[in-house]
């Protein structure tokens, strides 16, 4: 199970390194820089995710835009939400999370 968790995890990081496109920043648009910064936060994330037993990546949704990360979907508990904002407020880089994941 480790072996498929680094996989995923390393092709995740291989598709955001590869997805690089944008010009200049504005308040809706990312510059080139930020958007791997926040590419590379989203792989973070989903990877924790990945790695907390009691949390399905397939249930949650994670965007990121200049830093805020956007976590949306079903989960099955409240402890669910909570571990999830948890995990992901505690990855490296991610400067607020939004939580808009709702229960079964």
């Amino acid at each position: 199970m480790n072996n498929l968790r680094r996989i995923f995890s390393g092709l995740l990081m291989v598709i955001a390194l590869a997805s690089v496109v944008a010009c200049s920043s504005t308040s809706k648009k990312e510059s080139t820089g930020e958007y791997v910064d926040d590419t590379v936060i989203t792989t973070r994330v989903k990877a924790a995710i990945v790695k907390e037993d009691t949390l399905k990546v397939s249930e949650i949704n994670v965007e990121t835009f200049k830093g805020v990360v956007q976590l949306s979907g079903f989960v099955h508990s409240q402890a669910d939400i909570n571990t999830a904002v948890r995990v992901a407020a505690g990855v490296g880089g991610v400067k607020s999370v939004k939580n808009d994941m709702h229960l079964k």
